[in-house]
């Protein structure tokens, strides 16, 4: 059932402040978080539809499609600048936002130092020395660490590369900070905007480790300018993308002996050979102190599952979607209270054993060019599935089972 938005005049309850998301790894549009299980993104129409016609056995494998929201800029008396979405009508007390948060506290102090009114210049050089509590929302935020640099170096240094610093994932930032500037340099104060809402696929981890693969051979929907489709082709050529039929477009990793995510960007992914993807995946199974030689049967079972279901999927071409393969990095006791080792358990949905320890996730998301039979802008009818996406998983499961088997 899809939850509409409130948009009722005469609805005077307190708007929900959208907070930025902290575990976005990859994608170029800001995902914000809603509520602890709930996240949302700007409203493409073709990828509502995409979720509102998914095909029952894709749902185990992408997010929970929850409905829109209407979503508008506001200022507040001190200049820091927030989105601001209409409750759902299933809300039905006002929502306030904690003062606590560190979300709230990291992007407003970011704020302080935004040049320019409104926020419409790009942020300059900020300072963070907070001492959070530790909780499951703000363990990414280590307490009392401070950090000088430019947001921009955060991502990506002079040479393409992303420093491994003692922070948060910046991803997620430098996406909101973009987004709040087209806000304000494009569009009227009082405009209203769609968002569309998900399910917060990490909301059950504590340490929850990402990796975004960008899937398949070709990445430009049917529908792109021939500048913006030649642009993708050199992209793939230059990357995995066209001999494995994947890339690596972000990732973060719990460290557990520095306590503090390793974080990789997509610039990082595009330069990768066939040997440093190889490398890449090692490293995102990779603790800091040793190999989580125990997920590795989860991912490929779930994997595998995925394939099986795609294969099924006469006419569907999930151009420029990614994969995101997601596990906790708090690392889980030895034994269930059954008594088996959490690679021995039943497994259940996502990959979360009858004991509730092992924890692995598989979920395909941004369907914005996705295409079918039947969508509203479907320009080329495709038979059979989409063999790039096929392609894709066979090498990202062998090269996993390699991993396995020490080669």
């Amino acid at each position: 059932m899809v939850v509409q938005d409130s948009t009722d005049a005469g609805d005077a309850r307190v708007g929900v402040r959208l907070e930025p998301f902290l575990h976005q790894v990859g994608g170029h549009l800001s995902v914000m978080k809603y509520d602890e299980h709930t996240v949302c993104k700007p409203l493409i129409f073709q990828e509502q539809r995409f979720y509102e016609s998914l095909p029952l056995a894709m749902k185990r494998f992408t997010p929970q499609y929850k409905g829109t929201i209407t979503v508008h800029l506001q200022k507040d008396n001190r200049g820091h600048l927030s989105l601001v979405a209409n409750p759902l009508k299933e809300n039905r007390g006002p929502f306030k936002v904690s003062t606590e948060s560190a979300a709230v506290a990291l992007w407003q102090t970011l704020q302080q130092t935004t040049s320019g009114s409104g926020g419409a210049h790009s942020l300059t050089q900020w300072q963070l020395a907070h001492s959070l509590e530790e909780s499951p929302a703000t363990t990414l935020l280590r307490s009392e660490f401070q950090l000088n640099a430019q947001v921009s170096s955060l991502v990506e240094d002079a040479k393409g590369n992303q420093s491994e610093r003692r922070s948060f994932n910046p991803w997620g930032l430098q996406c909101h900070q973009a987004h709040l500037t087209r806000l304000c340099t494009e569009y009227p104060e009082n405009k209203r905007h769609r968002f569309l809402l998900l399910e917060n696929v990490v909301s059950q981890y504590k340490h929850p480790c990402i990796l975004d693969l960008k899937m398949g051979t070709r990445q430009h929907g049917d529908d792109v300018s021939e500048e913006k489709k030649a642009r993708h082709m050199r992209k793939c050529a230059q990357s995995t993308s066209a001999c494995l039929g994947v890339r690596i477009c972000g990732m973060q990793v719990y460290q557990v002996d520095k306590k503090h995510f390793l974080c990789k960007d997509k610039y990082y992914g595009r330069k990768l050979s066939v040997e440093g993807f190889r490398q890449a995946l090692h490293q995102f199974l990779h603790d800091g102190t040793r190999l989580r030689t125990e997920l590795l049967e989860p991912i490929q079972h779930q994997l595998r599952a995925l394939l099986s279901v795609i294969r099924s999927q006469s006419s569907y071409r999930f151009y420029s979607s990614s994969l995101l393969i997601i596990y906790d990095g708090q690392e889980l006791p030895e034994r269930t209270p059954g008594g088996l080792h959490s690679q021995e358990a039943p497994q259940t949905t996502h990959g979360i054993s009858a004991g509730g320890l092992t924890k692995v996730d598989i979920r395909m998301i941004d369907f914005a060019h996705t295409t079918y039979k039947g969508s509203w802008n479907e320009h080329t009818t495709y038979d059979g599935p989409d063999p790039g996406y096929i392609f894709g998983l066979e090498n990202l499961i062998q090269i996993l089972q390699d991993i396995q088997e020490g080669e």
